[in-house]
């Protein structure tokens, strides 16, 4: 039996994707708790490490779903960079990928905060990259594919890159549970839990926003309609 590669990245892709919405479902539903002042520090504290254990799964589906995109790209004809570039690729995309678990393993040490403050300093590359192409392409430029039927692909890289830059924001939003956590074991301090509150309730409002482009990402890779 001989399995078609582009069917198993297809198969990974769906995977990651899952893990993506499903993870930051579950963070959203996981920082309640965080910030319930009803709750013991200890109760909060567990919840905060569910959800940095729920968001690593999210983290690591939109590292990957990059490399695995470009190659189905490459695939389908929409995106002309293969053969060592593509190879290149993922090895910078599976390295990236390796940080975000070094700092996920190391999150609650300055080693895991300086680690995730690389992490997102990547982002700030790649966001604006991917940008650049995907707008490119949609006016007729390249790199992507230009002609009818292709610009669906670069709709979605844009869609995609729009989502890593509010992935990006509540990556700051955790990373600073972390330190707020750190002053709040020391005693009561009501004005690090109103800063914690104030953060929950802009996070979750963003976070919609954030799951209406998620599926859309996912509406154009299944109906490529343009």
């Amino acid at each position: 039996m001989e399995i078609n590669p582009l069917a198993v990245l297809r198969w990974m892709h769906i995977v990651c994707m899952v893990y993506w919405l499903g993870g930051e479902w579950g963070v959203f539903n996981s920082s309640t708790y965080v910030v319930d002042r009803k709750l013991s520090m200890e109760e909060r504290r567990r919840h905060m490490q569910t959800a940095y254990r729920i968001d690593i799964l999210a983290r690591s589906g939109i590292i990957l779903l990059l490399p695995l995109g470009l190659h189905m790209g490459w695939y389908w004809g929409v995106q002309p960079l293969g053969g060592a570039w593509l190879a290149g690729m993922w090895v910078l995309a599976l390295a990236w990928w390796g940080l975000c678990l070094a700092a996920f393993f190391y999150r609650d040490t300055d080693t895991g905060i300086k680690l995730t403050k690389f992490d997102e300093s990547i982002r700030f590359v790649v966001i604006p990259a991917l940008m650049i192409c995907s707008i490119g392409s949609l006016l007729g430029y390249g790199p992507f594919g230009t002609e009818h039927g292709q610009l669906w692909y670069s709709g979605k890289i844009l869609l995609y890159s729009l989502a890593l830059c509010i992935g990006l924001y509540l990556r700051f939003v955790m990373r600073e549970w972390t330190v707020m956590f750190r002053v709040l074991a020391q005693g009561p301090n009501p004005q690090v839990e109103a800063k914690l509150e104030a953060e929950l309730r802009r996070s979750k409002l963003i976070a919609y926003l954030y799951w209406i482009i998620i599926l859309s990402v996912a509406f154009l890779g299944a109906t490529k309609p343009f």
